[in-house]
């Protein structure tokens, strides 16, 4: 039998891959980002002028956050209780506020909200290049979950809404040929639009589509998942506004999360299948419009996430590059590609990028954050002694912990011939 520590293991890995806060990175600056200060004492950013209004940037904010992983949750409930889940998800959202904090407060102190260059700022060269590899992989690694979780799930959907048997050989239904169609007509115009801002129309329509998964999920039960780049784009940003779009996102990807784990447990208690949909009849035709459904959300992610693989490439390759359409256009498809490649031909793509998301996503919520505070915010504004850098030290040195956990529990898993549970991103 499974101790209790490796099913909070499993839990806090499964809501690691939900919170996606590396699409902070998202962002376009100068490599001149010492702040100057207005009249009114607030800090000039020396990035791109915000347009996106406090609205959209919540919809991007909660479609960055929220995670295919989002259908793993009932099956973590499963296993660790619900008392116990419902203190670890406030653990998780408390954590993730403050992690929002820390690169907020460190972002207005230098006057940037990229990602790597709040590591150039803080350790230099190298701290760009680290902070711009955790990002980049971590960013492959969704997108490839994404895409896999496409060319697993759509088949089965195309067969059941058509009627047709499970070996029909169809080219329709053939999962290679349909994450290239997906990623050619739907992700690679979406990822050609210059600002994220503009994806903010999309990401209402992908949370709607959860939306509807969650009303249908409270229907059969019958009791008897990108901070930095968004606030680039926010119109008129302060520290405050930007948070307020956190904090509400992170309130609604709660509730959304908990009654989805709550009305999936109570449906199939300890029967539930580690993909809550998969606990349902395949024949159910709502159920198989609930799987379109997560898969249009899922496809609407692809987008907002390759905003800051493309940002963080060129700040690596060419920092004071203007905006240039032929380098947008051309590195969106080499990106597709690429991940199209992987996911195609690369059969153990999602064990591999589990064990990277393990190390990716702690770095990312928890590390990168309190070490970019303790070395950014000046000693005579918050001495090293201070309650606030002992607490970013801390949660920093939380983010190891949880990095270690995770890969040890992958490890162990593989050592016993299991294939590790990384289902969400």
């Amino acid at each position: 039998m499974e101790t209790q520590f490796s099913h909070i293991s499993k839990f806090m890995h499964i809501l690691f891959m939900l919170h996606r806060f590396d699409s902070l990175s998202n962002m376009e600056v100068n490599e001149h980002f010492l702040p100057r200060m207005e009249e009114n004492g607030k800090t000039h950013f020396t990035d791109s002028e915000g347009k996106t209004s406090f609205g959209m940037s919540i919809f991007n904010l909660s479609n960055a956050i929220m995670g295919s992983g989002i259908l793993g949750l009932a099956y973590a409930m499963a296993n660790t209780g619900i008392v116990l889940f419902l203190i670890l998800l406030i653990l998780i959202a408390v954590m993730s506020a403050y992690s929002i904090h820390l690169l907020l407060k460190s972002a207005d102190v230098v006057g940037t909200r990229a990602y790597e260059m709040l590591g150039l700022r803080a350790y230099g060269q190298a701290g760009k290049i680290i902070a711009a590899c955790v990002v980049t992989i971590h960013n492959i690694g969704a997108m490839s979950t994404y895409l896999y979780i496409v060319k697993i799930e759509l088949p089965f959907v195309i067969l059941g809404l058509l009627g047709k048997e499970k070996d029909f050989g169809g080219w329709y239904v053939d999962g290679n040929y349909l994450i290239t169609i997906v990623s050619v007509c739907v992700i690679l115009p979406l990822a050609l639009m210059r600002r994220l801002g503009y994806l903010g129309y999309t990401s209402g329509v992908s949370l709607l589509c959860m939306v509807f998964f969650l009303i249908s999920v409270i229907g059969h039960h019958n009791c008897s998942e990108s901070v930095l780049p968004i606030y680039t784009e926010l119109r008129k940003p302060t520290k405050k506004r930007m948070q307020n779009v956190a904090n509400i996102s992170i309130l609604a990807m709660f509730i959304m999360y908990l009654l989805t784990a709550v009305f999936g447990y109570l449906t199939f208690y300890g029967n539930v299948e580690d993909e809550l949909l998969k606990s349902y009849s395949a024949s159910d035709t709502l159920i198989l419009c609930v799987r379109l459904a997560v898969l249009v959300a899922v496809t609407l992610t692809v987008p907002v996430v390759l905003f800051p693989i493309r940002r963080t490439m060129l700040q690596l390759c060419c920092p004071n590059k203007p905006f240039c359409w032929a380098t947008h256009i051309s590195m969106a498809i080499g990106l597709l590609i690429f991940v199209n490649v992987l996911v195609i031909f690369v059969p153990n793509i999602k064990d591999i990028f589990g064990f990277i998301g393990a190390t990716t996503a702690p770095s990312l919520i928890f590390i990168l954050p309190g070490i970019f505070y303790i070395r950014l915010i000046p000693h005579t504004q918050e001495p090293v002694k201070s309650r606030p850098k002992i607490l970013a030290f801390m949660f920093s040195g939380l983010g190891f912990v949880f990095m270690f956990g995770s890969i040890s529990l992958i490890i162990q898993k593989w050592m016993t011939g299991n294939s590790p549970d990384m289902k969400g991103h």
